[in-house]
Parts: C-alpha cells; sequence; structure tokens
C-alpha cells in the first residue's frame, strides 16, 4: 500500500458563488467515504491567513516561502491505496466533488519512516 497525495491550487477552483456550500458538502461525503473505505490519512487546506516562512538550520525565521517556488495553497487529501488505479478512481471523485482537477502524487516509500 502507497500513500497518495491529491491536491489542487486554490485558483483551479473556479466555483460559482451559489454553488460552495455544495461543494463543500460533496468533498465533504467523499471524505466520509474515504474513512469508511479506510484509506483516509489527512485532508485539508492551506491556511492564507498565516504566511510561510523559512527556517534555517539554525532556526532563523524568515517570511516568504521560497522565491523561485510557486505557491503553496488550495486543498490536500492523502489516502493510502493498494494501487495507482485505486489512487486515480479516488482523484476522480474529488474532482467530480471539487469542481475542478486534481494532481496526483505518490510519495516514496521509506522503511525507516
Amino acid at each position: 500500500m502507497a500513500k497518495y497525495l491529491i491536491s489542487f491550487p486554490s485558483k483551479a477552483m473556479a466555483v460559482p458563488p451559489g454553488e460552495l456550500e455544495a461543494v463543500g458538502r460533496d468533498a465533504a461525503a467523499v471524505i466520509a467515504e474515504a474513512k469508511a473505505a479506510g484509506v483516509y490519512v489527512f485532508a485539508s487546506g492551506i491556511d492564507d491567513s498565516m504566511p510561510p516562512v523559512l527556517v534555517s538550520a539554525a532556526g532563523q525565521v524568515a517570511v516568504g516561502g521560497y522565491p523561485w517556488a510557486p505557491s503553496l495553497d488550495g486543498g490536500f487529501t492523502v489516502l493510502e491505496l493498494p494501487s495507482r488505479e485505486a489512487a486515480v478512481a479516488w482523484a476522480a471523485r474529488l474532482a467530480r466533488a471539487c469542481r475542478c482537477e486534481q494532481e496526483l502524487r505518490v510519495f516514496g516509500f521509506d522503511p525507516r519512516a
């Protein structure tokens, strides 16, 4: 079993204001199904009210993320699944619920972690 990251950037979710409540309800239903299926690990979104910071090895904190990196925002779901095909199926369910395409990535396995 591998852990898969299913995500989307905030800008991808172009939902008319009248549909936002339905999107939240539909997304929550998919997450509830993932929990019931025993594949849920984590789901949430980035809190835009807290700016990112860079922390050095010495513990110094600088406001802002890497200046060369794209902004990290949007919604994230981590599921533990038996195959890439299963991950694609769950990503499609989330895409329908969120009304936007989802990016799918697999986490590398580290037996020490």
